[in-house]
């Protein structure tokens, strides 16, 4: 098994290489403006570290979102063209996911109980979805105002940048917590998934396209009454 992870789902262009027990490479850099400039430079360095060339890997990994439209597909897009170039399977897996698996990972103790992830999602809303635990899911990923889910979100702690950003929302954000996305965590889950056998934990079926996790309309749009000219 060789992994390559990426994600550009958060603020985050963050890329790993995996191979089923552990991260060869990993590079991340935090830039919301620049997905687009930043994520192939990140992918050669981190083959370059490791050693290794794109057509030995076995399966690319991207975070599907939930995520802004325009970072978001950045990842997708190169995620598929890989794929399609070396014939390898492309696996999606949800970016909530990973950065609860992170927040594991680096510690997370809830005292039993389920815990909140959420992101920002601009607009003055989150991402964010519940957890029992760093490996389960137990709500659908949604986007909302922190305020409009401040009853939902109340018991247990919350991790990553939305619950940073609504510290009167999130009364409860351990420190140490990951703020967004790691593709070596991302990776990793991927890794431990396929290794129990099957696809079916993952977001699309084998040899499907990954279908991202938007939730909501683009911010560009055309406008409603706008002029047509046409020749006469």
């Amino acid at each position: 098994m060789l992994l390559l992870a990426l994600d550009t789902a958060t603020p985050a262009v963050t890329v790993a290489l995996h191979d089923g027990e552990r991260v060869l490479a990993e590079y991340g850099r935090v830039d919301a403006r620049r997905h687009g400039e930043l994520l192939l430079p990140a992918v050669d360095r981190v083959l370059a570290e490791a050693g290794v060339k794109l057509g030995s890997v076995t399966g690319f990994v991207v975070g599907a979102g939930p995520g802004p439209y325009t970072g978001l597909r950045v990842g997708l897009v190169t995620a598929a063209g890989f794929g399609a170039a070396t014939g390898a399977p492309v696996y999606g897996l949800c970016t909530l996911d990973g950065i609860a698996y992170a927040a594991g990972r680096a510690g997370l103790d809830t005292g039993g109980r389920p815990f909140t992830v959420a992101t920002d999602a601009r607009r003055k809303e989150i991402y964010w979805a519940r957890y029992a635990d760093p490996r389960t899911r137990l709500t659908e990923p949604a986007v909302d105002r922190p305020a409009e889910v401040a009853g939902q979100v109340a018991d247990g702690p919350a991790v990553g940048a939305g619950a940073l950003l609504y510290g009167d929302v999130f009364r409860d954000v351990p420190a140490g917590m990951p703020e967004h996305q790691s593709a070596g965590a991302l990776a990793a889950l991927a890794a431990e998934k396929l290794a129990a056998g099957g696809t079916d934990a993952f977001l699309n079926e084998p040899g499907e396209p990954v279908r991202p996790l938007y939730l909501r309309r683009p911010d560009a749009q055309v406008p409603a009454n706008y002029k047509v000219v046409t020749p006469r």
